[in-house]
């Protein structure tokens, strides 16, 4: 049975409908929480078979933005999973922090909460299961530049990246692909600052219905495919 370390930045983001498709799969995950008391970074030896970094509600990773605690040890142990071969999924900071370890960089933007579109560009993303069309729903301050060499697989209505891939098994995502109502909710409650126009935000996800569910089970199967999480 596989097993993942995931880092939770703040109380709120979680894997949300990612767990129920692990779960699913037989695939044990289990958390870290820096921010809590006594709470640390796992080292590379004890990640298992992958790392899934969650997002970080207004941190970011690109002064003078307030920067995640935790940033230059986490592109640490990001860069030694890759070196080491291991996958690495990184969700909304986490796909900036994904970036810097691959050699890539971040760049600064506003905290923000927007619930637009991704649009597939490589037909064979996610061994041919990532939808054409698929919900992105982004709560994050700064946004990713991934490395030259790394394969861009799904953009915005900007052209800016969605989804991206290092390698074989590691894969950055701008928007959470399993977020839940809730999580936005809870997290403009956990912090002082909250994106502007969340109001409208929120309406706009609510009126997803079950398109995120939904585009959720083909990204799922392709994400456990890539990295080999169902293999025994």
């Amino acid at each position: 049975m596989k097993h993942v370390s995931v880092i939770q930045h703040t109380q709120s983001e979680w894997l949300g409908q990612i767990e129920d498709h692990l779960e699913g799969r037989g695939v044990r995950f289990g958390y870290f929480r820096p921010f809590t008391t006594g709470g640390a970074i796992p080292q590379a030896s004890v990640v298992g078979d992958g790392l899934i970094l969650l997002g970080g509600g207004p941190w970011g990773t690109c002064a003078p933005s307030p920067l995640l605690p935790t940033l230059d040890t986490e592109v640490r142990l990001a860069r030694a999973c890759l070196m080491l071969g291991k996958p690495v999924i990184g969700i909304g900071i986490g796909s900036q922090i994904l970036a810097l370890a691959a050699d890539g960089s971040a760049e600064a933007a506003p905290l923000a909460l927007s619930v637009g579109e991704g649009r597939r560009v490589q037909d064979s993303a996610l061994g041919g299961l990532l939808p054409e069309r698929f919900p992105n729903v982004v709560y994050m301050r700064d946004r990713p530049i991934p490395p030259d060499y790394a394969t861009v697989l799904a953009v915005d209505a900007h052209a800016r990246p969605v989804l991206f891939q290092i390698g074989a098994n590691a894969f950055g995502f701008t928007g959470h692909p399993g977020i839940r109502r809730a999580m936005i909710e809870d997290l403009i409650m956990e912090f002082d600052e909250a994106p502007p126009n969340t109001a409208e935000a929120l309406a706009r996800l609510s009126s997803l219905g079950m398109a995120v569910d939904d585009a959720l089970v083909p990204i799922m199967a392709g994400l456990i495919a890539a990295t080999g999480w169902m293999t025994a």
